[in-house]
């Protein structure tokens, strides 16, 4: 085959460092959120969807075949976090968690993960960050320790 192709979607997780609440302003959150696209569009990785809430984000998005998941996300924390701190003082200690959740999404999964990050906020009235988080470790087979997880 002269031509490579791929067809990959991955839903990313992470949060902020300690789970605190940066992203509280819905104002800033939709800025934030732009801000990932915007970078995740550079890296061939075109954002289907970003949403979240004060302390995290889910991002469902193509996967671009010439990079790392690694890589990926590691640009879009460095730069988002980067590009935070010229908001204001309030975001001066802006971090985000060291960690992060890459989950392979099906082609026929794609609209039921995309409902599922439209509908974070209403999602989040009955369940923590960190007990949905541990959910999609479960459900995806993973196992973990505890104490590893968080930061």
């Amino acid at each position: 085959m002269a031509q490579s192709l791929a067809q990959i979607h991955i839903h990313i997780i992470f949060s902020t460092k300690n789970r605190h609440p940066f992203l509280i302003d819905e104002n800033i959150r939709g800025e934030m959120h732009a801000y990932l696209a915007a970078v995740m569009k550079e890296y061939d990785c075109p954002a289907r969807i970003i949403g979240g809430c004060a302390d995290h984000v889910h991002i469902l998005c193509r996967f671009s075949r010439t990079n790392t998941v690694a890589k990926i996300i590691a640009e879009i924390k460095r730069s988002s976090s980067k590009w935070i701190k010229t908001k204001g003082q309030e975001f001066a200690r802006f971090q985000w968690q060291n960690g992060y959740g890459a989950f392979s999404v099906s082609f026929s999964g794609i609209s039921a993960t995309h409902g599922y990050i439209m509908n974070q906020a209403k999602h989040h009235e009955k369940l923590s960050f960190q007990d949905e988080f541990r959910l999609f470790l479960r459900k995806n087979g993973l196992s973990f320790k505890e104490e590893y997880v968080w930061d």
